[in-house]
């Protein structure tokens, strides 16, 4: 029971990644707020959770909304432990068809709604409290139509950098965990037909190292590492979970 009375706030908690990773911390003992933007899915998600978790529908694009996600946490438990700042997502768009709206939107979501998420439950971690960001294998690589949310991902993986900084004097680490290819819904949102985006995928699994790609699961293994006392001097990196894609 590594979470055992842990309470952990989960941003993108009702799918993919963020969900996977709320069961494995729920086995692990924790109690969880789940932050989610589509109150459609919390009736399944609370029946996986055996109705324990309080889910709070808000749009981390604002930041009243992490606000009022952080004061019903507060209210319910007093506390936060464990951040996993992991909401995220993007549309495919080659770099001529990028807007200015676009680039709004997507340092919003995937870069302003980290650092505001961290900014706003900072001052209910107690120390020797953790916090994860999501980045991604896109802080390495290169890849054609996905400029901005790469561009936001690296400027994630630099607020880990300063913020872990920032907040060591208070025993609090920083962290960020780096998917590689993980089989989620997030692909399914990203804008692509389904015969190009089948191409898409044949081609990234043909450079990942173990020719596959994760599972959910597997990443929140990664996380919990991070998230509990298993890593108590560690802070300020990034542990990349790709299957070698990045890396030979």
């Amino acid at each position: 029971m590594k979470l055992k009375n842990k309470v952990a706030f989960i941003t993108g908690g009702t799918s993919g990644i963020g969900l996977e990773t709320a069961k494995l911390f729920q086995a692990e003992g924790a109690d969880l707020v789940l932050i989610g933007s589509n109150e459609d899915h919390f009736p399944a998600v609370s029946k996986e959770l055996n109705g324990k978790a309080l889910l709070v529908r808000a749009d981390i694009r604002r930041v009243t909304d992490i606000e009022r996600a952080v004061e019903e946490a507060r209210a319910k438990f007093g506390r936060i432990d464990v951040v996993f700042a992991n909401a995220g997502g993007t549309t495919v768009a080659p770099f001529e068809s990028v807007t200015e709206q676009y680039l709004a939107d997507n340092i919003a979501l995937n870069f302003t709604g980290t650092f505001f998420t961290v900014q706003k439950t900072a001052p209910l971690i107690p120390e020797g409290g953790s916090i994860i960001a999501t980045t991604s294998f896109l802080n390495t690589i290169g890849y054609p139509g996905l400029s901005i949310l790469a561009a936001t991902k690296a400027a994630a993986r630099s607020l880990v950098r300063t913020l872990g900084a920032e907040l060591a004097p208070r025993g609090i680490r920083v962290n960020a965990v780096s998917p590689g290819a993980i089989a989620t819904p997030f692909y399914g949102k990203i804008g692509l037909p389904e015969a190009v985006l089948s191409e898409v995928a044949a081609g990234i699994t043909q450079k990942i190292g173990l020719k596959r790609f994760g599972e959910a699961v597997e990443l929140a293994k990664a996380v919990l590492f991070l998230a509990s006392d298993d890593s108590s001097y560690t802070t300020g990196t990034e542990l990349v979970v790709d299957g070698g894609l990045t890396q030979f």
